[in-house]
């Protein structure tokens, strides 16, 4: 895959989970790295139950179906690069963090969103 490894989508407490990332989220993701022309490194990709649940995601995590990265950024001029790609690439939900930014395609879910937290 251009761009990521899939061991960079491992939850980490279960090496070569990252095989279990949804295959559309990922073509969308390396189409947004294309366009941003920048490094995106990847913070949490796909997680098993039990470690969304230790790091306090929701239930219903869209990084538990292989749906959602986050990524890492902590500065604004590249995180404004990374949101306009995600956009142009066809992101639709987008959450805005101090040092990532989460994204995902989950389409059972309200589109259309950016938030912060």
């Amino acid at each position: 895959m251009e761009y990521f490894n899939i061991n960079e989508f491992d939850s980490p407490d279960e090496i070569g989970s990252g095989k279990l990332m949804n295959e559309e989220f990922l073509q969308m993701l390396v189409e947004a790295r294309r366009r941003a022309s920048t490094a995106f490194n990847i913070t949490s990709g796909y997680r098993t139950p039990n470690h969304n649940l230790s790091v306090g995601g929701v239930l219903n995590s869209s990084h538990t179906k292989g749906m959602a990265a986050d990524i890492k950024c902590n500065n604004s001029a590249k995180r404004s690069v990374i949101v306009k790609s995600l956009l142009d690439a066809g992101f639709t939900r987008i959450g805005i963090a101090n040092n990532f930014i989460h994204v995902d395609n989950d389409s059972s879910k309200v589109q259309n969103v950016i938030w912060v937290y």
